[in-house]
């Protein structure tokens, strides 16, 4: 390719509006850059979205949102691209304690073939899309796109054969404003879609919003996207109009990109007014893998009378298991199977596979800490409660003080090549890098001086 000379006054103007799009807050690693060592050289990269940065007085809106961009090296280690705005706000949805505060997994997520970078804008009601550059900077491709309902939190792709368009993208909405005022255990929520197109612009599959009758907390497609999966954090909560018991419905995706009109199937590991005690599942992060397993995370919060969680009444979580049907029913295969023992585990809510399938890790946000979990054919057992530790609160029932004294280890993403995980800690602005070796993880290093301390929400490594 032959390059092209930028006069001297030209390069002090390219300068000058880098470094105001990366703002005076902007901090990048020392060594930024290919010295000649291989180990940093950059071969992918890490996108950390901060949910704005502020909470505007009185509402449930942060102020504009914004993604950071790395260069991921061949050591995994992490130096700062840029910041790029998505034209929306963040919000908060959580209580206001700063730690996630949408409650869901995957409000940042990519195409399969890393070409567009896609993130929920929940205090404007907004999604948006971003191409992704050979440098991996982010350019955004069209405007964001209403939702059409309350705190987006949660965006999915699939790859679809359509003349025109490249995937599909579905987006979960955290309530509906007739619910809003009631709060986590009251709302229910929306799901909608939209058609992504080669350019990355998004437009709004008519017809395509379903009304759910829970909190949603992500969406997931079926890896041959035929059907889409949400899971719900307030299942059997006593306050929910509707009285659904689902943490999970399945819907099928039809060829004109709406769903089914109803779910084709429903489920839970846990019912309310259980004989065990067991606390209600929470379930937040999912993900499908191989023939159709549903890999579920479930924190164990609301009480099993489905009255509201406190932190004296908090469980250890737990990961449940099943598998789509052709049809679109669901087979159970694991259920309720602990994170940890003693309340060591007690918020269990993201996970990501190794790249051979056998292997997972679920991040605890109030233990701040990662589980080891094997996989087989949909059969899951816990290797290691504590395959990472960072500063929790060690199970002790300390109340808001919990929230004082954590890390608070949320989202967390593997990169394409499965030798690096990343965790996001939501209460201290900072991404871990941890080295995977089988089911276990080595420490590298952290990243921390370009994200808020609170707030933040989703990440994504390729």
């Amino acid at each position: 390719m032959r390059k092209l000379r930028i006069p001297a006054l030209a390069s002090l103007m390219l300068l000058f509006i880098l470094a105001s799009c990366i703002g005076d807050d902007f901090v990048g690693n020392p060594g930024d850059g290919d010295d000649g060592d291989d180990s940093n050289a950059t071969v992918g990269a890490v996108y950390a979205m901060t949910n704005g940065d502020g909470q505007v007085p009185g509402t449930n809106i942060q102020g504009a949102n914004v993604i950071v961009a790395y260069g991921r090296t061949a050591d995994g280690t992490l130096s700062a691209i840029g910041r790029f705005e998505t034209g929306g706000n963040g919000g908060d949805y959580d209580g206001g304690e700063g730690l996630d505060p949408l409650i869901s997994a995957y409000a940042l997520t990519k195409t399969d073939d890393n070409e567009h970078l896609l993130a929920v804008n929940a205090g404007s009601n907004t999604i948006t899309s971003f191409n992704i550059q050979e440098d991996f900077s982010l350019e955004m491709a069209g405007s964001p796109q209403s939702t059409g309902a309350i705190g987006p939190n949660s965006i999915d792709y699939a790859t679809v054969n359509r003349e025109g368009f490249k995937g599909i993208v579905y987006v979960s909405n955290i309530t509906r404003p007739e619910f809003l005022a009631g709060g986590e255990p009251m709302q229910q929520g929306t799901v909608t879609g939209y058609w992504l197109a080669e350019d990355g612009t998004l437009s709004a599959i008519p017809g395509s919003t379903r009304n759910l009758l829970n909190r949603p907390s992500a969406v997931q497609f079926s890896p041959n996207g035929d059907f889409l999966v949400v899971s719900s954090i307030n299942s059997g909560a006593a306050a929910l109009a509707s009285g659904s018991e689902d943490e999970i419905v399945v819907y099928g995706v039809n060829a004109d990109g709406t769903l089914s009109t109803l779910p084709l199937a429903a489920a839970t590991s846990t019912l309310r007014d259980n004989t065990e005690g067991r606390n209600l599942p929470s379930a937040i992060g999912f993900q499908i893998v191989g023939a159709n397993y549903v890999v579920v995370t479930e924190a164990r919060e609301f009480q099993p009378n489905g009255m509201p969680p406190a932190f004296p009444a908090l469980q250890d979580g737990s990961v449940s298991t099943w598998q789509i049907q052709g049809d679109g029913s669901l087979t159970p295969i694991s259920l309720d199977v602990a994170s940890g023992e003693n309340n060591t585990g007690r918020t269990a809510c993201w996970l990501d596979f190794t790249l051979d399938g056998n292997t997972f890790f679920v991040s605890n946000a109030i233990e701040a800490g990662i589980a080891s979990y094997s996989f087989n054919n949909g059969v899951v057992s816990l290797i290691d409660q504590t395959a990472a530790q960072g500063q929790g609160t060690g199970g002790a029932d300390n109340g808001p003080e919990a929230f004082a004294t954590t890390e608070g280890w949320i989202d967390l993403w593997i990169s394409d090549d499965g030798q690096f995980l990343y965790q996001l800690f939501g209460l201290d602005g900072t991404i871990g890098i941890y080295r995977i070796n089988g089911s276990e993880l080595e420490f590298i290093g952290t990243e921390s001086g370009n994200l808020p301390d609170t707030n933040t929400q989703g990440i994504v490594a390729i």
